[in-house]
């Protein structure tokens, strides 16, 4: 008889019909355990068959199950219990899936009775007994294998590294582990052919290099390959870093049967290189941009210091500005540094009461983060020199804000000394434009009023990430 997925009947035999003494327009359409229905162990034994066809897609036997089928009423009604043993084989449709169950049943209720009537004053039939013992004891290997087989395959589905089994020329998904399916975003690929499982590895190489495992029957593979994948519906594919091999999977005769995958994950590794790489090439980059500035606030100081006490004293205060601003960058693994924190760490050792600071924390590029943190020494020094910090009353304020899509910062002294512009630019004034031009792209400029001096840069938007409150 045939079962389709529902386990109903589609089809049966004349033969099944007398074993069952149902005729065929009874049977069709009915599910199986409503015609005979059994709560015992032959009931569950034959639903666990079927399951494990409908599961693997592969053949199960029963060998020995007993099974009580109903009378008819015109044969006295009632139960009457026999034996079977039965084979149960898929029909797979075009995408690999069984469709259908094929039941091949054999009645040895005779061969079980003659050996109940071993006792009777007439021999039991020749090797009838000893038949059905070997079918007993095939079944019971037949089980130990299957627990074999499951062990192995929870093995297998619980593997770290990514695991699948393809079918056939048209490579259909017999099995994939936990891993595999993750892999690709847990979608359901079951009995489905890898080109329609995963559309977007179409063109990547992949299915060729499958067709030639399976005509050629040698081995594939790669490492650190570069594959795009899609991990939800409807979304962009996603890159992924892989080692995997494909390798010929053979029957008895040495056919190539299909195709074993293996391999593993290593987007994440892949990508840390490739970030130390970048991390190293960028600190690189900064030593020598650091060891220029270096040699640049030397070579200068030197050449306008009135005597060698203050060309130190300017030296190690520049530099110990260069310092905090990397300290702080460091801190943030070189991504980025706030504009207050930057504010804060050159006025804070002149007291909180003499600075005051206004605007949203805006975050700046490293580049603009050391250049920044040079101008605000620069002028704080300049400040304690000859400003608002050289005595006990006067006031810094730093304020910031976006505006027209620059960053602009204002420097602001109150409460000092008169001050009026010097007859000649000396390093720092010149060490500022060049900062803010130069490095930065930017434009600077400086008023000395009676009140105070003042001053005023502003930033390219590339220099700067702007923040929500940006624009408040």
């Amino acid at each position: 008889m045939v079962l389709d997925r529902e386990l109903r009947f589609v089809a049966a035999n004349r033969a099944y019909e007398r074993s069952t003494m149902r005729c065929r327009e009874e049977l069709i359409g009915q599910y199986i355990f409503e015609e005979f229905p059994n709560e015992g162990e032959g009931g569950y034994r034959l639903a666990a068959s079927f399951q494990r066809v409908l599961d693997t897609g592969k053949p199960d036997t029963i060998a020995y199950i007993p099974y009580d089928i109903a009378r008819p009423e015109s044969q006295g009604g009632g139960y009457e219990t026999r034996y079977w043993t039965a084979s149960h084989s898929p029909l797979l449709d075009e995408d690999g899936k069984v469709a259908y169950i094929i039941q091949n049943t054999v009645d040895v209720t005779d061969l079980v009775r003659l050996r109940e009537a071993a006792s009777l004053p007439f021999p039991v039939r020749a090797g009838a007994s000893e038949l059905l013992e070997h079918a007993r004891e095939v079944e019971e290997a037949h089980r130990e294998l299957l627990a074999e087989s499951d062990d192995f395959r929870r093995l297998f589905q619980q593997a770290p590294g990514f695991i699948a089994v393809l079918s056939g020329p048209q490579h259909v998904f017999t099995f994939a582990n936990d891993a595999y399916l993750k892999l690709v975003g847990g979608r359901e690929v079951m009995g489905m052919r890898v080109r329609s499982a995963l559309p977007e590895v179409e063109g990547q190489g992949l299915f060729e290099m499958l067709d030639d495992v399976y005509t050629r029957g040698i081995q594939r593979g790669a490492s650190g390959a570069s594959v795009m994948l899609r991990q939800e519906t409807g979304m962009p594919p996603e890159q992924f870093y892989l080692d995997f091999s494909y390798a010929p999977i053979r029957d008895r005769e040495g056919n190539v049967t299909g195709v074993f995958v293996q391999g593993m994950d290593r987007t994440e590794a892949t990508l840390a290189q490739k970030r130390q790489a970048l991390l190293m090439a960028e600190l690189n980059h900064r030593v020598k941009n650091t060891l220029a500035t270096v040699q640049s606030i030397a070579a200068q100081t030197l050449r306008t210091a009135r005597d060698i006490p203050s060309a130190r004293r300017d030296f190690e205060g520049r530099i110990l500005a260069l310092s905090r601003a990397h300290n702080l960058l460091s801190e943030r693994q070189w991504s980025d540094a706030g504009i207050r924190t930057l504010v804060e760490s050159e006025l804070s050792a002149y007291g909180v009461a003499r600075y005051e600071t206004s605007g949203h924390d805006i975050r700046l590029s490293p580049k603009a983060a050391i250049a920044v943190a040079m101008v605000l020494h620069e002028l704080a020094t300049n400040a304690a020199k000859y400003g608002a910090l050289s005595g006990d009353a006067g006031h810094v304020r730093v304020s910031w804000h976006v505006e027209d899509g620059s960053l602009r910062v204002d420097w602001r002294e109150t409460g000092g000394p008169i001050v009026s512009a010097p007859e000649h630019e000396g390093f720092g004034s010149r060490m500022i434009t060049r900062v803010v031009s130069g490095e930065l792209g930017g434009t600077f400029g400086c008023d000395y009023l009676e009140t105070g001096f003042t001053c005023s840069l502003r930033i390219p938007t590339d220099s700067y990430e702007r923040t929500e409150n940006d624009n408040e």
